[in-house]
């Protein structure tokens, strides 16, 4: 991990080169690097620290969604940047709020964000505009309501799938 300054660093880099309002803020916690991001800007500062950067982060290691109730914007996405040759990590992370929840693809920088963007949108409602196969991945098409959302009510209800539901026991009735 890059620590305080050295992650201090890395934001100038990025505010140099894609733009002064692209990262809006720097947070290093118990040991962890992490670039705050405007939502427009997501795809640009990716971009730039894989191909770019005089210290390249060429993997995405991991994206993930996080709902940030009660705080807005509330619909937060997680990026894990790795650099191989110096086995560092750097995190970077935007939030969107749940009216228009949009953020740009990374599959074309990173084709293994193909399915992270996706079970993200599924979970949390976040779309990915640009993404090539933007649909449900764990959910049935028809399921109504983001099950990782913070409001989403406990218990909820049983996933009837259409296929098996004439051969479902009555129970949940």
């Amino acid at each position: 991990m890059p620590d305080a300054t050295g992650l201090e660093l890395i934001a100038q880099r990025v505010r140099e080169s894609v733009g002064d309002e692209a990262v809006t803020d720097t947070v290093f916690s118990r040991g962890r690097a992490t670039l705050d991001v405007a939502p427009q800007s997501v795809h640009a500062v990716i971009a730039y620290l894989r191909d770019e950067d005089q210290e390249p982060w060429e993997r995405l290691m991991s994206v993930h969604g996080v709902d940030y109730l009660p705080a807005e914007p509330r619909l937060g996405v997680h990026y894990e940047l790795l650099s191989m040759a110096r086995t560092d990590r750097l995190n970077v992370r935007t939030r969107v709020g749940v009216e228009d929840p949009r953020l740009p693809t990374v599959v074309d920088l990173h084709p293994t964000a193909n399915f992270q963007e996706r079970e993200i949108y599924d979970m949390f409602g976040v779309v990915f505009e640009g993404h090539p196969d933007m649909r449900r991945i764990l959910m049935p098409e028809d399921y109504e309501g983001y099950p990782q959302r913070r409001d989403f009510p406990m218990g909820g209800e049983p996933v009837i799938y259409t296929y098996n539901e004439p051969e479902l026991p009555r129970w949940y009735d």
